[in-house]
């Protein structure tokens, strides 16, 4: 904060808003006269009390993001979401979704599960990603197609409860849990490749990478009916659920999309393009600024 203070910065980028350092660089910069930019990076989380408290945290937060220089979303979602709790014109908040480029590939990788449909749900094993509804619809769709198999790839402290939840509907045969080191994204583009479904039922989302990263393999994908991940579906390049929709209705709709052709790769924004829009932003926020 020092460093900030003495004013030797064009621009600061403030990423996300969920702890008490980006409000007091915020307030350093505009103390300063230095331009700012934010993004507001949301998510999900487990916690119910830190999730009742995101509003009260907004209003907080409000006089300082209304006097930043450029506010960026990545999802429309975001862009309607803080348009309103702001009180600001939407045009004032910058669209720039996540790049999306294809996982690697290791063609020699070990196999981790195969199932007819196979379906991996990918992301932290926390309750509020939603791994338990897709484990809670296995019973009825291996009734449906008796070969699918689910696959969950994470780490988490949600965990033992999915594990527990895996052994009260009795599926052991059909789950499996997996993980993977950064250094072993190719084995993960394996996975991901192989799969028919790569679903995401999460309570919570903006423009989630691991599914960007999916279609860009020109996999299927099945979400939550819900923020970022409804979007998605508008786009044409998922299809949604109803958040609380019954077990037996997420399974007929596996079944469905499993079945259906795949979509291949649908032309998506790539990381370069991502970083030209951010450059773009910039420049004209030290333009404007000057």
């Amino acid at each position: 904060m020092r460093e900030i203070a003495k004013g030797h910065y064009d621009l600061v980028h403030v990423q996300g808003l969920h702890t008490l350092l980006p409000p007091m660089t915020l307030r350093a910069c505009q103390r300063a006269g230095i331009p700012t930019v934010v993004s507001f990076h949301t998510g999900g989380h487990s916690s119910r009390f830190r999730t009742a408290i995101r509003e009260p945290q907004w209003r907080a937060l409000r006089p300082l993001l209304r006097k930043s220089n450029a506010l960026i979303a990545v999802c429309a979602y975001e862009v309607e979401q803080f348009a309103n709790r702001l009180g600001i014109d939407h045009q004032r908040i910058r669209l720039i979704r996540n790049g999306a480029e294809p996982l690697p590939v290791d063609d020699n990788a070990r196999e981790v599960a195969a199932g007819s449909p196979l379906i991996s749900s990918v992301g932290r094993l926390e309750r509020y990603k939603g791994h338990h509804r897709l484990v809670a619809a296995m019973p009825a769709l291996l009734e449906m197609a008796p070969d699918a198999r689910l696959v969950i790839v994470g780490r988490g402290r949600y965990e033992k409860q999915l594990r527990r939840l895996v052994g009260r509907f009795r599926v052991e045969r059909a789950v499996t849990f997996t993980s993977f080191d950064i250094e072993e994204r190719a084995a993960l583009g394996a996975l991901i490749r192989s799969s028919d479904i790569v679903a995401l039922m999460s309570e919570y989302e903006a423009n989630p990478v691991a599914l960007m990263e999916a279609l860009a393999l020109g996999r299927k994908v099945v979400v939550a009916d819900t923020s970022g991940l409804t979007e998605l579906a508008s786009d044409g390049l998922a299809t949604a659920v109803p958040l609380r929709a019954p077990a037996t209705e997420l399974a007929r709709v596996l079944v469905s999309v499993a079945a259906a052709s795949g979509p291949g790769s649908p032309p998506l924004p790539t990381w370069d393009n991502c970083v030209d829009e951010l450059l773009r932003v910039y420049a004209e926020t030290v333009s404007s600024s000057g």
